[in-house]
């Protein structure tokens, strides 16, 4: 795979991507603390049939961090320059976490760049309790207050195969740019609902995947979110958490290529 930088016009600023394979373009967008490399069995896996492309998220890897104090809206935006840029066209998409909010409000405001939508351990409309938890834990994020362990005990089991991903999500975490990554937890914490209504409007088909033990992207979120687009479907992995990708790659990798390639006509009657 190739690590490549592109200047995108103001403010966005630089965008970090790894590309590999060619065909019909699937774009990848990583969660919060995280950088493309975290989608590297993905990659592997799919750029045999399609041109994947892996970015880092503003502040994440080496990507610039947006201005200001950016929302949910400012990070599809800058999704929007992206595909613009690199004159995609209509794109899969498949984001994981804040990257599954990024890539369900892009398919809510640009129904016609999406053909296919995948939400991994996304969020969708959390309780009043749960959201003025994550809100909290933003704003010790913003005020310099980085708590490692936490996270990594929520995301993580004790299987061989978790606790070597979580070695390296470890080292992702603490390399991350702190203005990116408190940006990118605020816009986290306040959108589970920003996007919610439009998904009566999403036409294409859209996945909603996530594990069956992950406490905070839920498996009722993920049939919630299946339910409220028009060709919803949702996919629970037994004995899995939120890093998924990582920690369930094949699975994973073979829910995706089905997601791909089956016709959505030949799912609905099958």
């Amino acid at each position: 795979m190739t690590l490549t930088t592109l200047q995108l016009s103001k403010p966005f600023g630089r965008v970090a991507y790894q590309e590999a394979g060619r065909g019909a373009p699937l774009v990848l967008i990583h969660g919060v603390g995280m950088q493309s490399a975290a989608w590297a069995p993905q990659i592997d896996a799919l750029s045999a049939d399609y041109r994947v492309i892996a970015l880092d998220m503003p502040g994440h890897g080496d990507s610039d961090p947006l201005p200001g104090n950016p929302e949910l809206s400012d990070y599809v935006a800058w999704l929007d320059e992206i595909v613009k840029a690199l004159d995609l066209g209509a794109v899969y998409l498949a984001g994981h976490s804040m990257g599954a909010l990024i890539s369900g409000g892009y398919a809510v405001s640009y129904p016609e760049k999406v053909a296919r939508v995948a939400l991994l351990n996304g969020v969708f409309r959390r309780t009043a309790e749960a959201r003025a938890a994550v809100q909290v834990r933003a704003e010790e994020i913003r005020s310099g207050s980085f708590d490692l362990e936490t996270p990594l005990k929520r995301w993580f089991g004790d299987s061989p195969a978790e606790r070597s991903a979580c070695e390296q999500v470890a080292e992702w975490l603490s390399a991350v740019n702190h203005k990116g990554y408190a940006d990118a937890y605020s816009a986290f914490a306040g959108g589970d609902e920003e996007y919610a209504d439009g998904f009566a409007d999403i036409r294409c088909p859209l996945l909603a995947l996530t594990g069956a033990d992950d406490p905070n992207s839920t498996p009722a979120m993920a049939n919630s979110m299946a339910e409220a687009a028009p060709q919803g479907r949702a996919v629970v992995i037994d004995g899995q958490r939120h890093m998924v990708n990582l920690t369930a790659p094949e699975q994973v990798n073979a829910i995706l290529l089905d997601w791909l390639q089956t016709p959505w006509e030949e799912r609905e009657t099958a």
